[in-house]
């Protein structure tokens, strides 16, 4: 489990970006912190492994606070995943799936044995290991980002915004790859995204966050959906506009749902009823 308590971040410039911050993120499951830009979530996701030092307050990892032990230490421990996959571009892709473990002092040829066998479950053709990650397209280098993030099989693993600069249908694979790999391996996700589709599309626990990273609900998607605590979160996930703006409209062929621009979302079937 990871907890925060009371936890502040000011910058040197003086902004504010996290004010008294208290969250317990349950393990083996997703945790989705959304918001829009400049509500902390990001610097949230970078205070578990010190990429952020915390101004004030306690970030616990099993009961063991994250300054305990060396930061870099830390960091191998803990999978990490980037928008742009932050893959290195002069090394070959099994190298850098490799990396963390080549750090650690793994051997070689052990090294390489695990990065073959993740491109594999993350869906991808062994031909590419010899590549670079130019010649990869935007899907295939954010598989090998989530690869490189699984190699040392770290318990924890950090998304940021990690579906963000792929195009819609990629995106989509993404994220069911995504939860395919949740339900193998059972890991603590903790994820960042503005979408709130996202979030609820790959969240257990959604955490929906205004300035400074207050947060204005969390729970399942399902629940803050049926019961939005303000109407800041009414707004912000649009219970009254977009797709989930529902309402029936009658066919000869039965009942559909329409959406608060008259397009069709689905169908409505006995078993609904």
């Amino acid at each position: 489990m990871i907890e925060f308590r009371n936890v502040s971040k000011r910058f040197d410039d003086g902004t504010l970006a996290v004010d008294g911050f208290n969250l317990q993120i349950p393990p083996r499951q997703t945790t989705v912190l959304v918001g829009s830009s400049g509500s902390g979530k990001t610097t949230l996701l970078r205070m578990i492994n010190r990429m952020v030092e915390a101004t004030q307050g306690v970030i616990e990892i099993d009961g063991r606070s994250v300054l305990d032990g060396d930061p870099v230490q830390l960091r191998r421990s803990i999978g990490y995943v980037l928008q742009n996959g932050g893959l290195m571009p002069h090394q070959k892709v099994i190298d850098n799936v490799a990396t963390v473990l080549l750090l650690t002092k793994t051997p070689r040829r052990q090294a390489h044995q695990r990065a073959r066998e993740l491109l594999d479950t993350v869906g991808l053709d062994q031909d590419l290991a010899q590549r670079y990650p130019s010649q990869l397209s935007g899907g295939q280098q954010q598989r090998v980002g989530v690869a490189r993030a699984l190699a040392a099989d770290p318990n924890i693993l950090l998304m940021d915004e990690p579906f963000g600069a792929v195009d819609p249908i990629v995106r989509t694979e993404l994220q069911t790859e995504l939860i395919r790999l949740q339900h193998e391996l059972d890991k603590t996700v903790v994820f960042v995204t503005h979408d709130i589709d996202e979030a609820f599309h790959l969240g257990d626990q959604v955490v929906i966050l205004g300035k400074g990273a207050q947060i204005a609900q969390q729970g399942s998607p399902s629940e803050i959906i049926e019961d939005p605590a303000s109407d800041f979160v009414a707004e912000f996930i649009g219970v009254e506009r977009g797709r989930r703006a529902l309402s029936t409209k009658r066919t000869a062929h039965g009942t559909v749902l329409i959406d608060s621009a008259g397009r069709t979302q689905g169908v409505l079937t006995e078993d609904s009823t």
